[in-house]
C-alpha cells in the first residue's frame, strides 16, 4: 500500500520535522500542497505547541502530523497537549516512544517512530506502531550510522507495518528507488528549505540553493550526537576543537543556539546549516506545489523506463 492512500493525503511524502522550521504554518502549506505537514515539538513549551497546532488547523483542513522529540524536558506536558488537541498522526525521534503507546492507541493516534536502527524498528513495530520512518545518514541534521540504501531493506524485511523511507531523497528517481527497496513512500527535508514557504532566512536558503553535495558535512561524532550540515566557520572550528580532545561541554558551546542563528538570523559563518546529503540536488528556489508535481512527474517517467 502506498503512503497517500494509508494518510489520506496527495502524494506519499512526509515533510521532516525540523527544529525552528517545521512550525504550524509551515506544515499547513505542506498539507495544503499534498503531502503531509509535520509541525516540530523540539523548540517549544506545551502551550507554545498548542498554539502551533491551533495555526495549523486554522489554516488546513488535511491530515497533518506533530513530532514528538522524546528527550524533551515537558515531553509528558507535550503528549498531553498532542491527545487533547485531537492530533491523529505523531512521529517521534530522539528516543523510544513505548511509554506512550498505550495511550496513543487509546485515542486512534497513528504513531511513525524515526528510527536509524532494525533493532528498534522490530520493537516498535511489536508495539503497535503503524509506520516506521527508516532514517539514513544521508539526512540532514542528527543522523545515524547507516545509510538508507542498506537501512531501509533491512527495516522492511524484518517488520510487517508499513515503512516509510527518509535520507537521500530529493527526486522522483530516489522516491522510486525507496519504493523498490520497499518504502511505502517518503520523508524529504533538505528539499524543501528552498521553498517560498519555507519560514528560514534567505541566507540559510542561499547556501542550500549553492552548495554541493560535498560540502555537507557530519560533527558530533565524537560526543554521539552526530550532526549533518553545510561547511562553515562554524564546523571548521568544532572539527579542530574535537581533534584537540575538548570535552563535550567545550564542543557545546560552538552548536549551542547556531541552528536558530542560522534559521531566523541567517548567520551562516557561524551558525548550524542543517542539511543532507542531497543539497547538491537543490538548486533553485521554488514552492511545495511545484516541488511536489515535478517530484511525481519524475517518479512516474522513470517508473516507465524500468
Amino acid at each position: 500500500m502506498i503512503l497517500n492512500r494509508l494518510l489520506n493525503i496527495k502524494y506519499p511524502i512526509i515533510q521532516g520535522a525540523m527544529a525552528h522550521i517545521a512550525t504550524g504554518e509551515f506544515a499547513a502549506a505542506v498539507s495544503n500542497a499534498g503531502g503531509l505537514g509535520v509541525i516540530s515539538s523540539a523548540v517549544y513549551t506545551a502551550d507554545e505547541l498548542r498554539r502551533q497546532i491551533r495555526i495549523c488547523k486554522a489554516k488546513t483542513e488535511r491530515p497533518y502530523a506533530v513530532n514528538l522529540l522524546l528527550l524533551h524536558r515537558e515531553i509528558d506536558e507535550i503528549v498531553d497537549v498532542v491527545l487533547r488537541e485531537d492530533v491523529k498522526i505523531v512521529t517521534t525521534g530522539a528516543g523510544n516512544p513505548s511509554k506512550y503507546m498505550m495511550d496513543f492507541k487509546a485515542n486512534n493516534v497513528k504513531v511513525m517512530p524515526v528510527v536509524s536502527s532494525v533493532a528498534l524498528a522490530k520493537k516498535l513495530a511489536s508495539e503497535g506502531a503503524f509506520a516506521i520512518i527508516a532514517e539514513g545518514c544521508e539526512a540532514g541534521g542528527h543522523v545515524g550510522d547507516l545509510s538508507t540504501m542498506a537501512l531501509l531493506p533491512q527495516v522492511c524485511d524484518a517488520v510487517d507495518i508499513p515503512v516509510i523511507a527518509a535520507g537521500g531523497i530529493a527526486t522522483g528517481r530516489q522516491l522510486l528507488a525507496a519504493r523498490v527497496l520497499g518504502a511505502c513512500g517518503a520523508q524529504i527535508g533538505t528539499a524543501l528549505l528552498a521553498t517560498a514557504e519555507c519560514p528560514i532566512h534567505e541566507n540559510y536558503q542561499k547556501s542550500v540553493v549553492n552548495a554541493r553535495s560535498s560540502r555537507v558535512v557530519v560533527i558530533g561524532g565524537l560526543n554521539g550526537y552526530k550532526t549533518q550540515v553545510i561547511k562553515n566557520n562554524m564546523t571548521r572550528q568544532y572539527i579542530a576543537a574535537e581533534k584537540a580532545g575538548k570535552s563535550k561541554e567545550e564542543l557545546e558551546l560552538y552548536t549551542m543556539g547556531a541552528l536558530a542563528r542560522a534559521v531566523r538570523q541567517g548567520d551562516v559563518i557561524n551558525g548550524s546549516i542543517m542539511a543532507g546529503q542531497v543539497v547538491g540536488q537543490v538548486n533553485e528556489k521554488t514552492d511545495l506545489a511545484n516541488i511536489f508535481k515535478k517530484l511525481m512527474c519524475d517518479y512516474e517517467s522513470v517508473k516507465t523506463q524500468i
